[in-house]
């Protein structure tokens, strides 16, 4: 199920064997599985952007406030 979240704080991906990268503040789409977490968000510049990340990954990013569920 596709749930909506906003980013507030800190939140990164790493881009294949690359450097960390920023998700950019504000309303990302989330898809959680039961080991991984979708995001999808369009930035500034009309560009869309998606990454997975873990779950533990996730559940800290929520539990420190970066990640905000706003509803389903």
């Amino acid at each position: 199920m596709t749930q909506q979240a906003i980013i507030r704080g800190e939140v990164c991906f790493r881009a294949g064997d690359g450097v960390m990268m920023p998700i950019p503040p504000g309303p990302v789409e989330i898809e959680v599985a039961d080991d991984s977490v979708t995001l999808g968000w369009t930035a500034d510049d009309g560009s869309l952007g998606s990454t997975a990340i873990t779950r533990d990954e996730y559940d800290r990013y929520v539990k420190e406030g970066n990640i905000r569920v706003t509803g389903a």
